[in-house]
């Protein structure tokens, strides 16, 4: 009785999900646009209900709003090529072109790492360690054999340590994507201010569709960093936060 109502609610989204991929196919890009922000606006957002969204906004001519859901869906399935590949396209079409700043060796591994698998696929893992773990463990206590005893308690830390490790790289991927807080540009041309002030002297200019990184915010004007390291203020009313 109380999952009942649960299992409805996500039969609805499923359906909803399914007719706004119909109207997708059909070319109806506005209609599947709509059903896509009801699905969301309900709760229910997943990665893949963000990249069909960003696919529809691209087909329908809005690349701001693609790349706002590709780099969306990137944050909850930051290892799928499909997204990549998507946000690597899109960016491709965008007015600004800039190159990411030379980052180390081992920095630029460890985020590959990280992001190989998504936060929720990595708490999956860890439970199912740890479970086995607990089993081996188990196992060890009420075994007769002294040979089972030895594999099964070094199995049992082998796997309650990867347990940990797989807790531990989630939690450093929902640090990651907390701590860099991002936002796309909507505003066709944006003059980057050296201060929150209008009549401060413009920096850069950028176009809409660039991604940029947040560091601060002062009364309606945030503090943005570019891959290649370029900062300056815009205002907030230019961006959407991803």
């Amino acid at each position: 009785m109380l999952f009942l109502p649960a299992l409805c609610f996500a039969d609805d989204m499923q359906s909803a999900f399914e007719k706004g991929n119909s109207f997708y196919n059909k070319n109806h890009y506005k209609e599947a646009i709509s059903t896509y922000t009801q699905i969301i606006n309900a709760g229910s957002y997943s990665a893949p209900v963000y990249f069909n969204l960003g696919n529809a906004y691209y087909k329908d001519g809005d690349l701001p709003s693609a790349l706002l859901y590709y780099e969306k869906a990137h944050r909850l399935s930051p290892g799928d090529d499909d997204i990549n590949f998507n946000i690597r396209f899109a960016n491709a079409k965008t007015t600004d072109k800039i190159d990411e700043a030379p980052e180390f060796f081992l920095s630029k591994w460890w985020k590959g790492f990280m992001l190989a698998i998504s936060a929720n696929a990595l708490a999956i893992v860890a439970i199912v360690l740890i479970l086995l773990g607990s089993g081996t463990l188990i196992l060890y206590f009420f075994s007769n054999s002294f040979t089972v005893k030895k594999v099964s308690f070094f199995a049992s830390l082998v796997l309650f340590f990867l347990g940990i490790f797989a807790v531990f790289v989630a939690g450093s991927q929902v640090s990651y994507f907390n701590d860099n807080k991002q936002a796309i540009i909507f505003t066709s041309v944006v003059n980057v201010k050296g201060s929150p002030a209008e009549q401060a002297a413009t920096l850069f200019v950028l176009h809409d569709g660039t991604k940029v990184n947040i560091s601060d915010n002062n009364n309606g004007w945030l503090k943005i960093k570019l891959a290649n390291g370029n900062e300056g203020w815009l205002k907030l009313a230019d961006v959407k936060e991803i």
